[in-house]
């Protein structure tokens, strides 16, 4: 799918809500020292990557979600690597799943609030739609257009949901097992034509 490119994929470091456990989405929530300094540890893991591989940075296409936890992430990792912190682009359809009006809540409170979606969502994480939100399935066919518009070697930086629909669609992840992917955020996925990996 990639055309012989190459994606390297960094998800946003922590935010408080990642910490307590509360469903993001697309909520505009920054950063914690937590997050930041793992935005810092992924900066480094790069820096080693490009100089084992001798590949100057500057040749590659840097893109990050337009959410301020992605752009923090991104501009931390391009200081830590001596580069503009700025010098990057802006890609709004690898913005995170949208939780609608879950969003804010822990898995227990909508359990509580909502205990019919909740089973529902238990049942099909894949295909479920929250109340004014997306699915999993929505969410891939949305990262997966945007996959197809990839023309040169790629350093992403945005959100866990993305990370799961992309691995899907460069892995072949069976659909329903790609909701469970794990997605650290003190770790960057590459894949290329030789397979992926994390580091």
């Amino acid at each position: 799918m990639l055309g012989g490119f190459t994606l390297i994929h960094v998800r946003h470091g922590q935010t408080d809500w990642n910490a307590e456990g509360r469903l993001q989405g697309q909520q505009d929530i920054p950063l914690n020292p937590t997050g930041r300094g793992q935005a810092a540890r992924n900066g480094r893991a790069l820096a080693g990557y490009f100089e084992q591989h001798r590949i100057d940075p500057e040749d590659l296409d840097w893109i990050a979600s337009p959410l301020s936890r992605s752009r923090e992430t991104m501009e931390i990792i391009r200081d830590t690597l001596h580069l503009d912190p700025s010098d990057y682009r802006i890609e709004p359809t690898v913005r995170e799943v949208t939780f609608g009006t879950w969003e804010g809540f822990t898995l227990d409170e909508i359990k509580a609030r909502d205990p019919e979606g909740a089973a529902a969502r238990k049942a099909d994480k894949w295909g479920f739609v929250p109340p004014g939100g997306e699915s999993y399935a929505l969410l891939s066919a949305r990262v997966g257009h945007w996959l197809k518009t990839v023309e040169h070697d790629t350093v992403l930086v945005s959100h866990g949901g993305v990370q799961r629909v992309l691995e899907g669609l460069l892995r072949g992840v069976a659909p329903a097992d790609q909701p469970n992917l794990p997605v650290p955020q003190d770790k960057v996925f590459r894949y290329g034509d030789d397979g992926a990996s994390w580091f």
